[in-house]
């Protein structure tokens, strides 16, 4: 069995490829640069959404195509999605993987982007390809990531509340979208892939005992903390960013998860992610 990953220089593409390669599967990898990719047992190949003639010349002989979905606007990428799964039927790929998200489909400034994963999800049920769709929860990574900035603000500010959301990890998704790939149990499921759902007072708490540190969350308005973050990141990203916080705070990150039965195995618990963080 031969499997395609798009966008493999990205770091959810690579760890899906990394994953793979250690179990010993025959990966590609695609990507806009294939000269970019650097990861052992990884056969580069172009693969630019945009091209779908070339899309479809370097899905020859793969079995399996996972497709990443892309980020940014959310106006141009249905589109572009659309291209990869023609290449991916037109090359003969028998079955296509969808990295999608979860989030509010109306009412917060993120739904444009849930709108149009759900509009590519749709196209993948009516391709014909055998299929499964992930719908991630939110990346764990970027918090620890911003650790810093939250010590020299002295803890966490958003608009999410006493909300729970439904975090993840990209090394978990790794590990479920691999099996996702495989399992022919899998086929015409679309799976809610996150961890145990927490607040932001306990991600507070689990990132103070990782780095050593006492922070704590703070509330903000949804419009203040859009205002926040669109002079932060600009208005694209801020207003996207915000509009996460903001479904965080209707509820619709705090769902059950299927990621046992996606994985076969239970999601890293936050005891132990944010340990191993702390002995790292």
């Amino acid at each position: 069995m031969t499997i395609a990953v798009t966008a493999v220089t990205g770091q959810l593409g690579g760890a899906i490829a990394r994953n793979l390669v250690a179990q010993g599967e025959s990966v590609v990898g695609l990507a806009r640069s294939p000269g970019k990719v650097d990861i052992p047992g990884v056969e580069a190949r172009l693969g630019d959404y945009g091209d779908e003639a070339a899309l479809t010349a370097s899905l020859q002989g793969v079995d399996a195509l996972l497709m990443i979905s892309l980020n940014g606007d959310p106006a141009p990428r249905v589109e572009l999605h659309r291209n990869v799964i023609r290449a991916a039927k037109a090359a003969g790929v028998s079955r296509l993987v969808y990295t999608s998200v979860q989030g509010a489909e109306e009412g917060t400034t993120f739904s444009p982007v849930i709108q149009s994963n759900r509009q590519t999800e749709a196209d993948i049920r009516d391709s014909g390809l055998d299929y499964v769709i992930g719908r991630n929860g939110i990346y764990i990574e970027p918090d620890v990531e911003y650790i810093e900035t939250y010590k020299a603000e002295g803890g966490i500010t958003n608009s999410a509340g006493d909300a729970k959301c439904g975090y993840t990890s990209r090394a978990e998704l790794a590990h479920a979208y691999a099996a996702m790939l495989k399992g022919d149990q899998h086929l015409g499921q679309t799976y809610l892939l996150h961890g145990t759902p927490m607040t932001q007072a306990e991600l507070a708490a689990y990132l103070s005992t990782a780095f050593d540190t006492e922070l704590a969350y703070h509330p903000m308005s949804v419009e203040d903390y859009r205002a926040d973050r669109q002079a932060a990141l600009g208005e694209m990203m801020g207003t996207i960013i915000a509009g996460i916080y903001e479904g965080i705070g209707t509820g619709v990150f705090d769902v059950p998860s299927d990621f046992e039965t996606a994985a076969g195995r239970p999601h890293q618990s936050w005891e132990a992610y944010f340990s191993s963080l702390k002995t790292a």
